[in-house]
């Protein structure tokens, strides 16, 4: 059984339906990710969960027991918002212990409970501050560590990253994913930001329009897209798709046919640059960036399709320069012209 299951869930938003019949089963230390579009419902969802939006239809069970109609305080769930949440005129232990105060816990537990999750977070020496005396990055461990106090059953994260820096992210990021596998604790986290569900997931949910496209471990959908909304949601930069009607020389590279009005995706490893006259498309280059450890070419073909290759090594390739673009077949993804996949392409070791 699962640990945290949702059952044909819908919520509307009078006549807009927001999520339209989700069902999604949740083991019991698994850590789930909401990932798509804005608009897509992902943080709806998790407000459901929470108890935060009451549902117009399905269930939700937690642990085998139904919850549907708790309030959000009886559901033994924690949550981590956007926003810190802090209380200004409360120091670092005064926010982390207040909700402990509330339940009128013993003052030596709290306080136990306190500076275990202060020294998981290392928080010790922040504990006599305010959050004004804090940076970003530390009010969101603040945020967490009043999450961990708690010790729920499940944590809710909604985009606790996207208030902060780069830097500060990349940071916090390896931080959740540590404190994930110290506790142990069965985790759902929504962001928009695709490279924090491929890190952190054990298994990614994809929405688009309330409706899920996909389940899958990061791997899994990176690999082997259900549809070309998964393919090219997932991966930086995205999958390059191109009408077949463009390349029409490739058609008999594929082992199958190339479906009428479809699409070929080709992820950007796949696109390789050689010099002019070979490879299967002539094009010519738009820009070149050059990131150290990568290279990341946009080329438009002779045909106007445009593809961005990944390089592993540095090019001496200029802006405007001919060169010839060679495909590897085998990896190519196939999709008719309604975005559902008819090949996937052989996975690249």
């Amino acid at each position: 059984m699962a640990f945290l299951e949702l059952k044909s869930v819908e919520k509307n938003f009078g006549p807009v339906s927001v999520i339209r019949g989700i069902d999604l089963a949740i083991q019991k230390g698994e850590f789930i990710v909401f990932v798509g579009p804005s608009g897509c419902g992902k943080s709806t969802l998790l407000r459901l969960i929470a108890g935060l939006e009451t549902m117009n239809g399905g269930s939700l069970h937690l642990d085998g027991r139904d919850i549907t109609g708790q309030p959000s305080s009886k559901r033994d769930l924690a949550m981590v918002f956007q926003s810190y949440a802090l209380y200004p005129h409360m120091s670092v232990y005064e926010n982390m212990s207040f909700a402990l105060k509330l339940a009128k816990a013993d003052p030596a537990v709290i306080d136990e409970k306190v500076q275990r999750a202060a020294k998981i977070l290392n928080l010790t020496a922040y504990l006599q501050r305010t959050p004004k005396d804090l940076s970003g990055g530390q009010r969101q461990r603040v945020a967490i560590g009043r999450a961990i106090v708690r010790a729920p059953k499940v944590f809710l994260f909604d985009e606790p990253l996207s208030n902060l820096d780069a830097a500060l992210r990349g940071q916090t990021r390896v931080e959740i994913a540590k404190l994930h596998r110290d506790l142990g604790a069965t985790t759902v986290y929504v962001t928009h930001d695709q490279v924090e569900a491929m890190t952190l997931a054990d298994r990614v949910v994809v929405l688009r329009d309330g409706r899920i496209e996909q389940v899958g471990t990061p791997l899994e959908l990176y690999d082997r897209p259900a549809n070309q909304f998964v393919a090219q949601f997932i991966g930086t930069p995205q999958m390059n798709m191109v009408a077949a009607a463009l390349v029409p020389q490739l058609a008999s590279a594929f082992s199958v046919p190339v479906p009428e009005g479809g699409f070929v995706g080709l992820r950007p490893e796949s696109v390789m640059l050689q010099p002019a006259g070979s490879g299967q498309l002539q094009g010519q280059v738009d820009l070149v960036e050059a990131l150290g450890a990568e290279t990341l070419v946009y080329v438009t073909s002779e045909q106007g399709a445009q593809l961005v290759a990944r390089l592993k090594t540095r090019t001496a390739a200029h802006v405007g320069d001919r060169v010839g673009i060679a495909i590897d077949a085998p990896t190519a993804h196939l999709f008719d012209a309604q975005g559902r996949i008819a090949l996937t392409g052989a996975i690249v070791a």
